[in-house]
Order: C-alpha cells, then structure tokens, then sequence
C-alpha cells in the first residue's frame, strides 16, 4: 500500500509493526493492524493528505484518543490512521456569543475548564471525558449523566469545519444561527467519520450554574427505583442527573474505592440538581421528598464538594471496579423509553442468568440509556458464545420496546449487524446515500456504521393524484402520490393553494393532522405534519408540559415549522428545532416511507435524519408526523422592559446583562412607540425567575440605563406578535451575524432598514420587515441588509415573499460552502428533481 511519506516523515508517519500495535483496537474488543498512523498538527495537514488518500485509493481513519468502545475507530480495512491528538487548540471562547472554537483534539474536560474561568460551562460529560478529544465525542455524539437536563454533544454544536473525502475543507454551520441550508454539521455528529474529518468545532455553552446539589438515595429494588424516577419528572422539576447502579454494581464499585454505596439495597439514585443556590435547597428537599413517598430510603446528601466527588468518583470508577473480576468484560449500550427502565432491566438480569453470566447495571435513569456489564474471558470461545447470545437477547428486547441499539456508544463495528434490525430498507437505504453524497469513493472510515447487506427498501406504487391540492391522509398515500407526480414529470410544491399557472402541483399536509402519541412519562409527543402549532399548547397544559416551540402565526403547522427550522427566541432556555425533534416520518418521491429517529434523547444508530429535514424547506420529501421533546412547564414566567431610544444601546444593554442569564428564555429589543425595548423573559421556578430579574434590574441600573418594567407575555410572544403583524404584501427578511457582530450590523445598515427590526439578541438574529414596493427596490432594501451580514460571517434571507415576486427575489443570497454535498443528496433522494430547488440550482 502507498504510504504519504513526501508529506509526513517519520515520526510523524508511523510504519514500524510494534508501535503501529497501539493503534490496533480502541477501548473495545475490535482489532486490526493498520498500514500506517499519521499525526496531524493543522487543517492544511488533514487536507493534503486527505486529498493524497483519494488519489491513492487509501482508507482513512480518524482517531482521537482511543477511547471509544464499538471499535469505530479501529482500520478494519487496512489504511492509515488519522491520529488528532496534536490538534488541540482551543482558540476562542466568545463569552457574548456562548461559543468555544476547538480543534478536534482538544480534551473534553479542558474544553469545560477553560470556559470555566468564563462563568461558562460545557455540558456534555461521557466517562471518558477526563482523556477523551471533542473530536471523538463528536462521532460517537457522546452523552454522559448530565443528558437528561442538558443534552447531548449535537445539541452544542453550532458548527464545524470539516475536510471532504476529497480534501476540500468547508464550513458547516459556522458563528451564525440557523444558517439556510441542510443541517450536514448533525449529519457529521455522530457519523463515526465516515462522511468528513472535524478539524474544528463551533460549541455551544451555557451559563454555569453558580451551586450544586448532590443527593443518593437508596431503594429495595430496580423497579422501585425506576417507578420514582417517573414520579420526580412529574414534578416539574429537572435534575441535572438521574443516575442509578443495581446491587451489584454497588457491591463491586465498593471493593474498589470506598464510595459509601448502600450495597444492602437492591438500587441506588444518584440525583444532582443545579441552578441558583437561593432555591435550590428548597428543591432538594421536593425532590427527596418525592423519592421517599415511592420507596427511596437512606438518603445522603453531599454536604461538600469532596462528598459530591467521592459520590460521582464511584459511579464514574464502574468500568474500573468490574474489570477487576475478569480478564475482559463487555459493556453493552441499549436505550429505551425511560418508563420501560424497570421492566427492561428486569428481563436483562433474566437473560444474563440463563446465559450463566455474572452482570452489574449502571445506567441515566433520566434518558433510559442502559448499560448492562459483562464480565468475562475473551479467550474462552464458550463463554464469548454465551457472551454474544445475552448480546443478541438484550437487543431484541430493546428493539421490542422501539429502542435503540446504542445510546451514546455508536455502532462502529460492534453493532453494524444490529443496523438492519433496527431500521427498515428505506432508512438504510437513505443512510448509504448519505454515505454516497459525503464520500463517493468509501475513502473515510470504510465499512463502518452501515450493515454489509441493506434490505431492498420499501416503495408505494404511484398514483397521480386527480385533486387540487393533493392532501394525503398517510405517509403511503403521500409517498404513492408524490411518485406518481415525479414520474409524470409535475413540479411540487409542499404548501398550500390550488394548481398553479405553470403547473406546478400543490401538496398539502392539512389531513396529517392530530396526535399520534402522547407520552408525559417519557416526555415526547408525536403529532402529525399539519397539526397547528397553536393546538400544542392546549394540548400538553392538561399534563404540565410545554413544547418548546412557537410560531409566528395561529396557521403555522408544525411540519412548517420544521421544514422552514423557524426558531423563536425561547432557544434560548430550550434550544433550536433541531434539539427537539427527536424523530419524524417522511414521505419521498421515490415512493419510500421513512422513519428517521426514535423518540429517545440518546440514539446514535446511523446518521441523524431528522436532522437534515430540518431547515429543508420542502425539498427532499414531504414531512408527515413529527415527534418533539417536551419540557415540564415552569412554574413561574415574568418578563421585564426597559424602553431604550437606539437600537445600538439597546443591544449593548442586552449583551450587559448575558452573564445573568441562566433561565432565561428569550433576550431581544423590539420596536417601541418613540424607540425600542430590551425585553428579558425568565421562567423556571419562582426562586429562579426572582433571582434573575433581581440580577438583570440591578445591572441595567448600574449601568444608568433606568428600572424596567413589568411586561405582559414573553419575548417569544412579542416575536411571534412582530412577525405576525407584517402584511399580506410585505417581505420578512431573517438576517443573522454572530452574536458579539450585531453592534457592528447595525452600524452599517441604514435607518430606513432599521426602522421594523425585531433582534433576538442571544442568537445574533434579526427580523426585518419590508414594504413590498417593485421588485428592484426589494432588492435595493435586501442588498442594504445581505452585505455586512455576509461580511460579518452571517445571510439574510427572506422567509415571506408576495407570490408575486418569487420569480424576481433571490431569497437565500449566498450559496454554503458544501453546495455539492446538498446537491447529491438532494439528487439521490429526489431522483426526479421535482420539489423546490432552493439554492440547490
């Protein structure tokens, strides 16, 4: 096999057969020897040898630190690998924007140290996260306890850089929110590799919790544990963490380091709660109070920072302590709805008994990812056998409950034959076209994360639909109309009207509407398409839950939402779209129904489809049923304004008060009579929201800026009211920079485009509203508003134009550096080329 010696001499190019044993396995059971390992220092290195590779024909693989556990990282193939570790600059920490900008082999822990000294705080937490490079943590979208509350690694990306399979390097995502073009960053978390090489990430932080609370409660069994589990989500309350170990996890972890488990008890609950120490006293003592009235008993909480480490130095020493008992042990991955924890557990521990296996359970309560431990001998094939049937046993289990194969683990080698088990044809299918756009050649990663064989997918036979509009009522008549409409040669459009003059076919989702699951347990609702966004509400206020989510509008449908990825300012506290649809159902013009996600927070089995719909506007297939996240509604909600004459010191007023915001859900300045308004919403508890606004009022009077008042509504409200009022002839133009960039905006668009402006502040978002006069003085008003946001690293595109002027308006105004990743996979999954075409011409 060629080798890049012309680019890295030795030591940077590894050949020697012994040290190249190193690299031969990660921290699975999954060997292979590859041809060679490289150090990479820089994005220039990565791309040379990238593009070196695809001339050559060389499998590449990227490797952090080796910690990963399904072997995603082991050349299976031969190759060389790709060793990141010397790539470990963390170059900026923006503390107006809340982004860190890392190289891939800067460690997870030093990510959140250094941001630390910010008041910043970097959630994302996996057991490895003391050694482990955010370079891996992106492939495998680690977790860690602290999901439940915060997340995974996805939801704190904003962006990345990343070199192609054929060495280009581009921008995905990038310092801007909800760039306009398919979300291929959250297709490349979790991609194992495969689909590019990160050199860089954009990541998402959080206000740190000033105080901490660490409780551990005992319980008599797992069931027990797990029925109280639901009952503290009922509360309205949201730990940080809700872990667990069983009896004989505890009993193992306590002849290795002394943790103070009660290994008497059949479970323990490790519960953390953050926020503002003013309540959160108040809400340990519900939160224990809950647990006791279902079962918990022997409660300890930490009463010092060296109690709260001793207690999580057990819980995070589980690998350790059970390594101990054999040569080698097998640490599965499984998630399953949080209400099936119990009941899971149960049959697991049934399994591993009748296979004569010894095994220990530590597992996030909170999310329902489960992680059964082996231990066992890896050179006895009989016990390897009987390791493997349990395996297979506790899979199907999972599968039955509409689980998931790996939570946070990622499929590499170890699970790929579990793939097909999981997802039909059709998501398999659209997986190895995603492969196909990034990497023609199978250069990254080879083999990985897709089974060797893909079932042939399903298709629904065409039908052309005689009706205008077409509105199906399932995603088969859907997918069987809009092939039928492909394979008659008729443009799509997915909206509402009649047919139109060119004759383009309307597709309307208005009878994809309704619940299709509700679930308050497990915190996710799924409803169809065209379900009104303003229904949610009423829906979910019955069972104290909110979807976080809102519409500028009361005929906005939830499958518009997504498509279009229409973020209010409430991101803020919850988050973007793309953080809370969890899964979907989609219909293609191929004929493919397909499922994309599970209703799990913890699922990276394959590439994150839904994902990509995200933001599609309509153009790689019809959006039938969307599955959120849900959140307890808060117990309080209060908004404040402060009336300011400018636009600029309004903003700088806003950004003075971003240290504050730590419940905030939603910082903006709106139009006013005579000026403008910063608005601050706060929700969370009653502590909480006092707390804050006490902290905001305070700054904004140091600041000499007066004493704001009490608003009706939140920002969000104020949001959706801005854009509502535009008219029926009036163009919305949604204009983003960075964050830290919006003084800098403003300074350089005129009065006349400043006049209508709505800014969501935190996301660095603007909402202009235009008269619509003739199409050259749109044009005129566009260019005033696209060219500092372009230079600024940001767009602006129009999000409502008169039908007019939609042959006369460029909406989008730029074209993303990874147009031809778009384009083939807008190719392969809209073979016929009849949905909208966007930006993708």
């Amino acid at each position: 096999m060629p080798l890049p010696t012309e680019l890295f001499p030795p030591p940077r190019l590894v050949t020697d057969p012994v040290q190249r044993l190193t690299y031969e396995t990660d921290a699975g059971p999954d060997r292979a020897l590859p041809d060679g390992v490289v150090f990479v220092e820089s994005v220039e290195e990565v791309a040379r040898l990238v593009a070196w590779a695809a001339r050559e024909g060389v499998p590449l693989v990227a490797r952090g630190a080796g910690t990963g556990l399904a072997g995603g990282a082991v050349a299976e193939s031969g190759g060389l690998v790709v060793v990141t570790t010397r790539m470990d600059r963390i170059s900026e920490i923006d503390s107006i924007g809340r982004v860190a900008v890392a190289e891939a082999g800067a460690v997870n822990l030093e990510i959140d140290r250094q941001v630390a000294a910010r008041g910043l705080y970097f959630p994302p937490d996996p057991s490895s996260g003391r050694s482990s490079l955010i370079g891996g943590n992106l492939g495998t979208n680690a977790g860690g306890p602290h999901c439940f509350k915060y997340g995974v690694t996805t939801n704190y990306v904003q962006g990345l850089q990343v070199v192609l399979a054929d060495g280009e390097v581009v921008e995905l995502g990038g310092r801007a929110a909800d760039y306009p073009e398919y979300d291929l960053a959250g297709l490349v978390v979790g991609s194992e590799g495969t689909l590019a090489i990160v050199t860089t990430a954009y990541l998402k932080l959080w206000r740190r919790p000033p105080a901490v609370r660490t409780l551990m409660v005992a319980f008599d069994s797992l069931e027990t544990a797990g029925e109280a589990v639901s009952a503290v989500i009922a509360t309205g309350l949201v730990p940080a963490t809700l872990e667990a170990i069983d009896q004989a996890g505890m009993r193992v972890i306590e002849e290795f380091c002394d943790a103070g488990l009660p290994v008497d008890k059949g479970a323990v609950l490790i519960v953390e709660l953050d926020g503002y120490p003013e309540g959160l006293d108040a809400d340990a003592k519900a939160v224990v109070a809950c647990l006791e009235r279902h079962g918990g008993s022997d409660v300890r909480v930490a009463g010092s920072e060296e109690e709260r480490r001793r207690i999580w130095h057990g819980r995070k020493s589980a690998a350790g302590a059970m390594s101990r008992l054999a040569p080698d042990y097998y640490l599965t991955d499984v998630t399953v709805r949080r209400s099936r924890l119990a009941a899971v557990l149960a049959e697991i521990n049934r399994i591993c008994a009748r296979n004569g296996l010894r095994t220990a359970s530590f597992f996030h309560a909170g999310d329902g990812n489960l992680h059964p431990l082996l231990p066992c001998d890896a050179r006895d094939a009989e016990t390897m056998g009987r390791v493997g049937r349990a395996l297979d046993e506790i899979v199907t289990v999972c599968l039955a409950e509409d689980g998931s194969i790996t939570g946070e683990h990622g499929v590499g080698i170890e699970k790929r034959p579990q793939m097909s088990r999981m997802y039909e044809g059709a998501a398999l299918e659209a997986m190895r076209q995603i492969k196909e756009a990034f990497d023609p050649a199978a250069v990254l990663n080879p083999g990985k994360v897709l089974p060797d064989e893909i079932p042939a997918p399903e298709r629904q036979p065409p039908r052309l639909p005689e009706e205008a509009p077409f509105e199906p009522a399932s995603a088969e008549e859907a997918a069987a109309g809009l092939r039928g409409l492909a394979e008659a040669g008729h443009a799509v459009r997915i909206g509402t009207g009649p047919l139109t003059d060119d004759g383009t076919r309307v597709v309307s989702p208005r009878r994809l509407a309704g619940v299709v699951e509700l679930a308050p347990q497990d915190l996710f609702l799924t409803v169809g398409a065209g379900t009104p966004v303003a229904d949610l509400d009423e829906l979910l206020r019955p069972h104290g839950l909110l979807a976080p989510v809102a519409a500028p509008g009361f005929n906005v449908t939830v499958g518009s939402l997504v498509a279009a990825n229409i973020n209010a300012p409430l991101r803020m506290r919850y988050g973007g779209l793309r953080d809370n649809v969890l899964a979907l159902r989609a219909a293609m013009t191929d004929g493919r129904v397909l499922r994309a996600g599970r209703p799990l927070v913890k699922n990276v089995a394959g590439y994150d489809l839904p994902k990509v719909f995200v933001g599609s506007h309509g153009t790689l297939g019809l959006i039938t049923e969307v599955t959120l996240k849900l959140a307890p509604a808060p117990r309080a909600r209060r908004t404040l304004a402060l009336p300011v004459a400018g636009l600029g010191q309004a903003v700088e007023l806003a950004h003075a008060v971003l240290p504050h915001a730590l419940v905030c859900s939603g910082l903006a300045v709106a139009p006013a009579d005579g000026g403008c308004s910063v608005l601050y919403t706060a929700e969370g508890t009653e502590a909480e929201v006092e707390v804050e606004l006490a902290g905001v009022g305070g700054a904004w009077k140091e600041a000499g800026a007066g004493v704001p008042s009490a608003a009706d509504g939140s920002v969000s409200d104020a949001w959706a009211s801005h854009l509502g009022g535009a008219g029926d002839r009036e163009v919305v133009v949604r204009a983003a920079v960075p964050p830290k960039e919006l003084p800098s905006f403003l300074d350089r668009i005129t009065r006349r485009s400043q006049q209508r402006l709505f800014i969501d502040c935190a996301a660095g978002t603007a909402y202009a509203i235009l008269a619509a006069a003739e199409p050259g003085e749109i044009r005129l008003q566009l260019e005033e508003l696209r060219r500092p946001a372009l230079e600024l690293g940001g767009y602006a595109m129009v999000t409502r134009l008169p039908s007019e002027l939609r042959e006369e308006i460029d909406p989008w105004g730029y074209r993303p550096s990874a147009l031809a990743v778009m384009r083939r996979l807008k190719q392969a999954w809209d073979p016929a080329g009849v949905l909208g075409q966007a930006f993708l011409r």
